[in-house]
């Protein structure tokens, strides 16, 4: 596994990485394909555009595994807390422990920092069960998601 900035070369990448991450969504809607990647299209770029805006200085970061893009993690070191802004991983990737050494190594930075590690997920997503098992705490949610905080000391 080998983590390095996201390059512009790799765009191309993250919308098929985004647009697999809402494949069970969009497969209950009916839609034919141009219709699905046109809507998956315009959602990608407000998605870009909205984190570019409220995360000016966020770290993007594209995971490798054996020379193969497998995920990114975008991160925003806020005053008190690294924020995971985003964790997304291609299906062929998913369960096989790359998104809990990402996480484990952010938690180690923010401890190294001294600050907690927040998110946001909806309550219906499998990662939920994952935040938890490493010690991610709910400290605040919505009905449809869920604000998360891990620190140093809540247990790994």
């Amino acid at each position: 596994m080998q983590i390095r900035p996201i390059a512009l070369e790799d765009e191309p990448f993250l919308f098929e990485l985004y647009a697999s991450t809402r494949l069970e969504e969009m497969a209950n809607w009916g839609w034919d394909e141009p219709t699905a990647r046109s809507f998956l299209q315009m959602q990608w770029n407000a998605q870009t555009h909205s984190y570019g805006t409220q995360f000016p200085n966020m770290r993007k970061e594209l995971l490798l595994v054996q020379g193969q893009r497998a995920g990114r993690m975008l991160t925003c070191l806020m005053d008190e807390a690294l924020l995971l802004v985003d964790i997304s991983l291609l299906p062929a990737f998913r369960g096989q422990g790359y998104g809990t050494s990402l996480l484990k190594r952010m938690q180690h930075e923010a401890a190294q920092l001294g600050v907690a590690v927040r998110l946001t997920v909806r309550n219906d997503n499998r990662a939920r069960r994952l935040y938890e098992q490493l010690g991610f705490r709910t400290v605040a949610d919505n009905g449809a998601d869920s604000r998360m905080e891990w620190r140093e000391g809540f247990g790994m």
